[in-house]
């Protein structure tokens, strides 16, 4: 029987939802309300945090902004990042799992001295079912590196020139990722040749375009790519990185109305040629702040700075680096009102990535190094596949 005075509730609650988070994305009082990084001072329990990398459900966004303000409260902090998707950890590292979660809470909680606080405190999925630990999270060495855009390259001195696409809702990061090196008009890309060493990106980097717009609306993408062959959990199928298989382990003791035995599972895996690895997005509109949109003036040049998502990944020696900038990301978020050609200043747009080790210790530019079949525009052509010297093969004019 339907409870009329509870789905009456809800309706009212639901409406309250609805009008305090307006679909242009202003930073209104609900938001504000629920805004977990700005109270992360407020947080006294020790925090284990455990995340998929390849998480579209709840954003890699959250986890890393809501880490690095926790770094401020000196609470003690665990992190697990995995490969998978929306997925329990239960489910793609349960042996592990029980037996670190019981050893967290028998020390915070019951104050049993197994050392757990000493252990190292990240551990990162590399490869499936494959697993490092780090000593601290972001990686000890890494140091925030300054990259400036382009034309023809992305380096550590600024350069000039401009580069445009036209938002074409019916793209997205795979599109873009797969045609990395053919020219298309809704993206722009900028890639390495083939890295001489691998390269390690631990935590959140930022972005900072400087850009105008044709129309008077326009959301921006920027995706890290890792182009190279690779075998990765298959995170875009329904389960997320995992295979459910038909048979049962058990895990403590049952009751009768609670089992004890679950499904096992197996990593689901795909061989790819190119691994996304961090993404970030933004609304032009908010260029002067979150809290409330502006329609842009068509020709009119704004500056934006927006967050790529916390990642660990390392790009192995012989894969390329690519950062792509586009419009709508099709199906991670949505487009604006209109259909506008946004056109970068390069001179003035740059990207911020936590590397370890820093840009510093990457070799200086030497002689070109190509990979098979791209089509790069003249000039500077990413010698030794370097960040410090990116190439951008389908910067438009």
């Amino acid at each position: 029987m339907e409870n009329t005075a509870a789905t009456a509730n809800c309706a009212a609650v639901d409406r309250q939802l609805v009008d305090g988070a307006p679909y242009n994305g202003d930073w209104s009082g609900m938001w504000q309300q629920r805004d977990y990084v700005a109270s992360a001072a407020k947080v006294r329990a020790s925090v284990f945090v455990v995340h998929g990398m390849q998480d579209l459900n709840v954003r890699d966004i959250n986890f890393s902004q809501w880490w690095d303000a926790l770094a401020k409260s000196g609470v003690q902090r665990k992190i697990w990042l995995s490969q998978t998707g929306h997925v329990d950890p239960f489910d793609f590292r349960r042996s592990d799992w029980v037996n670190t979660l019981h050893s967290w809470f028998d020390h915070y909680l019951m104050g049993v001295n197994n050392g757990i606080q000493n252990a190292p405190v990240a551990d990162i999925e590399r490869a499936p079912d494959q697993w490092t630990t780090s000593r601290t999270w972001p990686a000890p060495g890494t140091v925030t590196s300054r990259i400036d855009l382009r034309p023809g390259a992305l380096t550590t001195v600024a350069g000039s020139g401009s580069s445009s696409f036209t938002d074409n809702p019916a793209q997205g990061e795979d599109n873009w990722a797969a045609a990395v090196d053919q020219r298309t008009p809704d993206k722009t890309a900028f890639t390495t040749g083939p890295l001489t060493k691998d390269l390690r990106m631990s935590g959140q980097g930022s972005i900072t375009l400087t850009v105008t717009s044709s129309t008077t609306s326009a959301h921006l993408s920027a995706v890290l790519v890792d182009l190279g062959p690779a075998t990765i959990r298959n995170y875009e199928d329904p389960g997320e990185g995992i295979n459910t298989t038909t048979t049962r382990s058990c895990w403590g003791e049952s009751t009768a109305g609670d089992s004890a035995c679950f499904l096992n599972t197996t990593a689901d895996t795909e061989h790819v040629g190119y691994t996304i690895f961090s993404r970030g997005w933004a609304d032009l509109g908010h260029y002067a702040g979150l809290s409330r949109a502006i329609a842009l003036v068509p020709g009119r040049s704004y500056s934006i700075t927006f967050n790529l998502a916390g990642t660990d990944h390392v790009v192995p020696a012989g894969h390329r680096l690519a950062l792509i900038v586009a419009g709508t990301d099709n199906g991670l978020i949505d487009p604006p009102s209109t259909r506008p050609t946004v056109t970068i200043d390069l001179a003035h747009s740059f990207v911020q990535l936590p590397v370890v080790g820093g840009a510093g210790t990457l070799p200086q530019p030497g002689s070109p190094a190509r990979p098979s079949g791209a089509a790069l525009l003249p000039g500077p052509t990413g010698p030794n596949g370097l960040l410090g010297d990116l190439v951008g093969p389908n910067a438009l004019p």
